[in-house]
């Protein structure tokens, strides 16, 4: 009646058979072979009267046809099982210090709806880890291809490696950060459960950091080729620049514009980043340690472009001498980089609904081979 009320048992199922005295699992007090074992547990959905020894025979059933088991337990007894199992729950108030200690979860108010709030807590952090690693590599892939690009068109690299290691440590860092703490999204129950091989990072997500990557990197290149025709006297190549009088200030200066067209256009792709299908507008001010993460960033771009001494003896960096002319053409950056991030989700939105439903194909065949006899036995009536 229990399994009924909370619909383990469905509507046409025929109870004597999807629910199981557990003295089936040892006639004659001698446990089925595993084969058999199987059979059964696939088959079963309810099992009554169990002892501690016929739990763990079931995860280890379980586990054995490839399913990751879950058991919730409170008694010493259940302890064996708990251990066994991929994760064990354990009840906080009732719940025995030994089963406890043998879990991997407590529920500390003995709520099994804690349960579900717990998975969706864990996958959103699993999901800010995704976002994460996202944003850090595709702009870093950005970076890469600028310096890249320089070299092989023979153009002035555009920034040196101390501007390198500041983006990294200190404009980079902040943003990516936050988004390892961004809050899941609401429809992020309707997943699909993760297989257990699944790396971090999947394939469509790659073709996402390369496609962003390619992206800020062209947004900046243009930024600087523009600022390098303002400021060089209509010169880009790194020949033509060496004649021009005064080029190492001039240099400097269209160095600065792309460097704060590309502190500006990172900070926006990391708003961008917050989800890989939706609208970056969508929720904008969701997550309130990004709002803190851009402000140090911001901070931290004025400062290195505007300190004297700091900016243009220490960093090679002047945000006074380029004018509103070269803060307009920095501004340039972020625009394209917003613009352009996000055309491409539709891309990315698709892949990813193509990956939903390509491993739910894939576990509805995995259950199907596994529950085939189980659903047919269920439905005899």
């Amino acid at each position: 009646a229990i399994a009924q009320n909370v619909k383990i048992l469905q509507t046409g199922d025929n109870s004597n058979v999807c629910a199981v005295d557990c003295a089936r699992l040892r006639p004659g007090d001698v446990y089925l072979h595993h084969d058999e074992m199987d059979k059964l547990t696939a088959s079963v959905r309810v099992f009554a009267r169990a002892r501690p020894e016929d739990k763990l025979e079931i995860v280890k059933s379980l586990q054995r046809q490839g399913l990751v088991t879950a058991m919730t337990g409170d008694g010493v007894n259940d302890a064996p099982a708990l251990n066994q199992a991929n994760i064990g729950v354990a009840m906080g108030i009732q719940g025995t210090e030994v089963a406890k200690g043998a879990s991997d979860m407590i529920l500390t108010d003995d709520n099994f709806c804690s349960i579900v709030t717990a998975v969706e807590k864990g996958r959103a952090i699993y999901a800010g880890i995704q976002k994460f690693v996202a944003f850090i590599m595709s702009v870093h892939i950005a970076e890469v291809l600028q310096i890249f690009f320089c070299i092989l068109a023979g153009i002035p690299v555009m920034r040196t490696p101390l501007q390198i290691l500041f983006l990294i440590l200190v404009t980079d860092l902040p943003p990516s950060i936050a988004l390892g703490m961004e809050p899941g999204e609401k429809t992020i129950l309707k997943e699909r459960p993760r297989p257990r091989t699944e790396p971090v990072v999947l394939n469509w997500m790659w073709v996402s950091m390369i496609l962003n990557g390619v992206v800020l990197s062209a947004v900046i290149v243009a930024v600087y080729i523009g600022s390098l025709v303002y400021f060089c006297d209509g010169a880009i190549f790194q020949t033509e620049i060496d004649a021009v009088e005064g080029r190492d200030g001039k240099l400097m200066q269209a160095r600065t514009v792309a460097f704060i067209a590309l502190v500006w256009s990172e900070n926006i792709r990391s708003y961008t980043s917050r989800s890989f299908d939706k609208p970056v507008w969508r929720d904008i001010f969701g997550n309130r340690h990004m709002q803190k993460a851009i402000f140090l960033a911001q901070v931290c771009l004025y400062a290195a472009v505007l300190i004297p001494f700091f900016s243009d003896e220490i960093l090679g960096l002047s945000g006074v001498s380029i004018g509103g002319q070269g803060w307009a053409i920095a501004l340039l950056g972020p625009l394209g980089c917003l613009v352009l991030c996000e055309a491409s989700k539709p891309i990315t939105g698709y892949q990813m609904r193509r990956y939903q439903q390509w491993l739910a194909v894939q576990q509805a065949s995995g259950d199907e081979g596994m529950r085939k006899a189980g659903k047919d036995g269920c439905k005899v009536g």
